[in-house]
Formats: structure tokens, C-alpha cells, sequence
């Protein structure tokens, strides 16, 4: 792929395809982890006299306008970010956009609106998505990919407009694939992924890869419910897939056959009901009682992790072991990132709730040596999938 630095951006404008999908509470941004990581893109661009247009999504407003899906709120935050006035346009190729892009200075900086309020930029219809990736490129003369958390969507603001214009990856991105290339090609050993979360079914392709990859895979969250359940346990009221067991039982087979420690909570909290105050004890897992349901691995299994985590130097970590939004429940959650962060490891946080615990339990960033902001990017790119951003990106 080719970088920003390949591009003369002086005067021209550029259209930079961000990650801004923030977590709203109302109009108050909860999390603006991915608005800072796209900060220095964008300040590389506006330093050099480009006029940047910054286009991105957010939520999931199926193709029309919704309100509470603006970025009028990440408009705002970019701005004291950047330390710069950002220009909104109510729309995304309509008036407003194509004013606001008119208007814009060299070393100025433009969002448009909600890309998803488009039902083009979603659309698998060939035609639809390219017309509305038509309009879109019309607004500008240059193309930087730099939204890596979407790559994995073939969708007209991350596929068909780098097809339309000169292109290039932006830093963020670049960073993102160096680091999953060296997860992937030649990792240092031993090498440790840990996956967590609410569902099995997720992350069905990345064990599949994984387990010819790793020396060890940590299991916790909702989705290990269901490999202590492919064992016979009791799960109780835990978060099950019974639909996956066969998978499972596939996945604990081929983890012995490889020689694979593949590493199961040895103890859970088990709450009476999934609330925040729900009354819980620390029970066996394998003795989950009927009426009780696992919220967070329990002490003993955090003991268990740190120290197949201790050696380790290479770490891939995704999905929280408990409901960790619960105070509670965060202890797991808190327990892996704090062995990783205790780690000489190369460590990764996979991005979203991964990530989004980090900065909710205050951890510091820079413990760890690199944070995602791609979750489901970061798992697609480990399963060995083509995605189409970065195709797009790569194709000259």
C-alpha cells in the first residue's frame, strides 16, 4: 500500500475515510478512542495544505437520516482534538456537503454527515453503491483510507471510491497492518491469544485459524459457557450456544491433537440474575449451580491466566471475560489486561469492547504495545480473510 507521503496533498482536496463509530450517550460521546486515533492522519494532511473532507459512519441508521446517529457531536470533539474548527455538512454528497467542500481553505478541515444515512454506501447492489461512490469521489481529488475498524466492509466509502481516485493508506491503518502482519507471519513464542466476549459463534474462524498458530488459547467471557458445556458441564443460566457444541468439541479435539494448551475457567462468579447488583459467589466451573448464571471468570481462573500469560512474548487479546460495564463483574477483564500490561510480551488489544474496557477501567494505553481500533477487522484480517478495504488500498 501506498502512504500519505506518496501524494502531492498541497491544495488538493482529500478525501479521508475515518473510523468515528463512538459510543453516544445522547449527544455525549462515552469513548472517543477512535476520534484520537484519527487525529494525526488528518494533522499530517491539514500541515501539508491539503483541504481534508473527513466521511465516516456511525451506528447503524439502515440508509436514511436519523438524529441520533449524527456526528454533529464527533464534529465537535474532532475539532477540540485537532485544535481546529471543523466545518459540518448536514448532509453527505447533497448541498450541504458540496458548500461546505467548496468553502474549505488549504489546511482546512470539512465532516460530512453520517455516511449510513446513504442507502448507497451500504448497498450490495453493484450499481447502487457505485453510483452513490460516484458522488461521493466527485467531491474530492485524492483518497486516504484511514478508517480501519470498516476495511472489513465492502462498502462504497472503504471499497469503490479508492477505485476512483488516487489513493493511499493513512497512517492508522499502516500501523494496524504491521501489527497484524506480526501477529501473523512470524510471531515471537510463546505466543498467547486470548479470546473472550458473549458469543462462540464470533469468533469461529479466528480459533479455526489460530489453532495452528498459537501455544496457547485463554477462553473466557459468555463464549466459554459453551466449551464447558461441549465438555458436559452444568452452565446453569450462563450465556450458551448450544448450536455451536459440535464446533466446540471440534475446537478442544484439534487444540490436543496440535498440542495446543487451550486454557478454560477453572472458577466463575455466578450471579441470581444479570444485574449490577446481582447477589454472586465464586463457584467451580464445573459446578455451575442450575439457578445461577457466570458473569466474570472467578479468582482463581485470574491466578491461572496471569500465569500462562507470565511467559508469554506475544499476546493477542480480544473480548472481555465478564460483563466488565458491571463494576462487579470487571474483575477478569481487569486481571488480563493488568498481567498484560505487567508482561514484557509484544501485547495487542483486538479493539471493541476490548478496548473500550481498557479506557473504562483507566488502565494506561501506553501499557500495552499496541490498542486496535478495528475488532472485527483485526479478527477477519487473523482468520486470513481478503478484506475489501485494504484491497482496495492495495490495488494501484
Amino acid at each position: 500500500m501506498r502512504t500519505i507521503d506518496s501524494l502531492d496533498v498541497k491544495g488538493r482536496r482529500v478525501l479521508v475515510r475515518a473510523d468515528l463509530n463512538v459510543p453516544l450517550d445522547g449527544e455525549t460521546i462515552t469513548d472517543d478512542g477512535r476520534i484520537r486515533a484519527s487525529v494525526p492522519t488528518i494533522r499530517k494532511l491539514l500541515d501539508s495544505g491539503a483541504k481534508v473532507i473527513v466521511c465516516a459512519h456511525l451506528g447503524r441508521p439502515k440508509g436514511s437520516p436519523t438524529p441520533k446517529y449524527s456526528l454533529a457531536p464527533v464534529a465537535r470533539r474532532l475539532s477540540e482534538l485537532l485544535g481546529e474548527h471543523v466545518a459540518f455538512a448536514t448532509d453527505v454528497v447533497g448541498e450541504s456537503a458540496q458548500a461546505t467542500v467548496a468553502a474549505l481553505q488549504d489546511g482546512q478541515v470539512a465532516l460530512l454527515e453520517n455516511l449510513r444515512f446513504e442507502p448507497g454506501e451500504e448497498s450490495k447492489d453493484d450499481e447502487v453503491r457505485g453510483a452513490f461512490a460516484d458522488r461521493l469521489a466527485a467531491l474530492a481529488e485524492l483518497y486516504v483510507g484511514d478508517g480501519f475498524g470498516a476495511v472489513h466492509r465492502k462498502h462504497a466509502s472503504v471499497y469503490d471510491v479508492p477505485r476512483r481516485l488516487p489513493h493511499a493508506a493513512g497512517g492508522l491503518i499502516v500501523a494496524e497492518v504491521e501489527v497484524l502482519r506480526r501477529l501473523t507471519e512470524d510471531p515471537a513464542r510463546p505466543y498467547v491469544v486470548v479470546l473472550g466476549g458473549a458469543k462462540v459463534s464470533d469468533k469461529l474462524g479466528v480459533i479455526a485459524n489460530l489453532l495452528s498458530k498459537v501455544d496457547r488459547l485463554l477462553i473466557g467471557g459468555g463464549m466459554a459457557y459453551t466449551f464447558l458445556a461441549a465438555q458436559g458441564h452444568e452452565v446453569g443460566g450462563s450465556l450458551l450456544q448450544e448450536d455451536q457444541l459440535d464446533q466446540v468439541r471440534g475446537f478442544l479435539a484439534e487444540a490436543k491433537e496440535r498440542g495446543v494448551d487451550l486454557v478454560l475457567p477453572v472458577d466463575v462468579l455466578a450471579a441470581t440474575e444479570f444485574a449490577p447488583d446481582a447477589p454472586h459467589e465464586a463457584v467451580d466451573a464445573t459446578a455451575i449451580p442450575a439457578d445461577r448464571q457466570g458473569l466474570d471468570i472467578g479468582p482463581r481462573t485470574r491466578e491461572l491466566f496471569a500465569s500462562k500469560l507470565a511467559d508469554a512474548r506475544t499476546v493477542f487479546w480480544n473480548g472481555p471475560m465478564g460483563v466488565f460495564e458491571f463494576d462487579a463483574f470487571a474483575g477478569g477483564t481487569r486481571a488480563v489486561a493488568e498481567a498484560l500490561i505487567a508482561s514484557d510480551a509484544f501485547t495487542v488489544v483486538g479493539g471493541g469492547d476490548s478496548a473500550a474496557a481498557v479506557r473504562r477501567l483507566g488502565l494506561p494505553e501506553d501499557g500495552f504495545s499496541h490498542i486496535s481500533t478495528g475488532g472485527g477487522a483485526s479478527l477477519e484480517y487473523l482468520e486470513g480473510k481478503t478484506l475489501p478495504g485494504l484491497a482496495a488500498l492495495e490495488d494501484s
